[in-house]
């Protein structure tokens, strides 16, 4: 299955090319489903292929695993083909035990962009399958291209249709968030509705085989319940994920570099601290700027630095001490917002960035913590 995020660890596995310059990641969790696809489809080849020793249908069944992920990742280059093609980022793919991951580090811009980088894993997945039973069908049976040719091709219609079901985090989640931002004019109201039906989803996948077997009068297998409970739990935190992005989303309007700054005093990097901190609480001021002997801003100083020196110490130290030198990155325009003012402050993490008019003079500083702020609670 194939969602899109744009925030993975660090350090996802071992890498294993670059193709069309996407870099391409295998978690050392598919180990695990790849022994378990191995054990779980061997019954299944050695029944295609009469008469084929243990060894061989074991054989099989790993190359069948090691295909399947294949068209996995054909389906995850799809998403990031697309997404590229219209001017969005593309971080890495990630393959992992559930399936994969494609991350986009940037939200299309239109409902309709949304809709087609969705689209493009599942179409590609449906075409391989019709693609696989249309050669299934001329290739003869009980032999071993046969039987990996026809698993493959069930397996990416599978593949295909779930992720066309409407919920977050699969394809067809955001699908419909396309088709309710479309509607509504409001992406965050698409992502919720899409990650509601994804919730709804989950319970689905659980409460329908269960019901399905007791109508039957038969007691659930323990496989179909574990892989339900799985894909359920996937689902599951998928869309509560995605609820978190959504009230994330509907705070970014209160991110305004003006409303948040901090009024600063200019200061000389060897004025004590304790002086500046007198000047700086005259001026009913929120921040220092360290200044040169021409009224250049050279640095800020760090609130963290600050409020971690004993009171005793402040007449003795600094504030030059306590700085930290700008950086052409911790200069941000004051009339910054929302995603634009988050991703510049993600491009040079800092505790504070000062903030500059058009024509070049300082605003005031804008302070991490104070951000943060907006989000708490979320």
């Amino acid at each position: 299955m194939s969602t899109q995020t744009p925030q993975r660890p660090e350090s996802p596995g071992l890498r294993m090319g670059r193709p069309f310059g996407i870099p391409v990641y295998v978690s050392p969790t598919w180990l695990i489903v790849a022994a378990f696809i191995t054990y779980t489809f061997q019954p299944q080849v050695a029944s295609g292929l009469p008469g084929r020793g243990l060894a061989v249908t074991y054989l099989v069944a790993f190359v069948f695993a090691v295909f399947l992920y294949a068209s996995v990742l054909l389906h995850e280059l799809a998403h990031c083909v697309v997404a590229r093609a219209f001017g969005l980022p593309v971080r890495r793919i990630t393959l992992y035990f559930l399936g994969g991951v494609s991350e986009i580090e940037r939200e299309p811009e239109t409902p309709r962009r949304e809709f087609l980088v969705a689209f493009a894993g599942p179409l590609l997945s449906l075409g391989l399958a019709g693609a696989g039973f249309a050669v299934s069908l001329v290739i003869p049976e009980q032999t071993i291209p046969h039987v990996l040719i026809w698993q493959l091709w069930f397996s990416n219609l599978i593949v295909g249709v779930f992720n066309l079901l409407p919920g977050l985090p699969l394809d067809g989640g955001r699908m419909l968030r396309a088709g309710v931002w479309k509607l509504t004019g409001r992406p965050v109201t698409g992502t919720v509705a899409a990650a509601w039906f994804g919730r709804a989803l989950a319970v689905a996948l659980i409460v329908v085989p269960l019901a399905a077997s007791l109508g039957n009068g038969e007691e659930p297998g323990w496989w179909t319940l574990l892989w339900s409970v799985l894909l359920a739990s996937f689902i599951w935190i998928g869309a509560g994920q995605s609820l978190q992005v959504a009230r994330v989303r509907a705070r970014l309007p209160r991110v305004r570099a003006r409303a948040l700054a901090r009024r600063a005093i200019p200061v000389t990097a060897e004025v004590p601290l304790a002086e500046g901190m007198r000047r700086a609480q005259q001026a009913h001021a929120g921040a220092m700027v360290v200044v040169d002997h021409d009224g250049h801003p050279v640095a800020i100083v760090n609130e963290t630095a600050v409020a971690a020196t004993p009171e005793h110490r402040r007449p003795w130290v600094s504030v030059g001490s306590l700085a930290r030198s700008l950086e052409p990155a911790m200069v941000l325009a004051a009339d910054l917002e929302g995603e634009a003012l988050l991703d510049a402050m993600r491009g040079a993490p800092s505790g504070e960035y000062l903030l500059v008019e058009r024509g070049g003079g300082v605003f005031g500083v804008l302070v991490t913590a104070d951000v943060n702020r907006v989000f708490s609670g979320v």
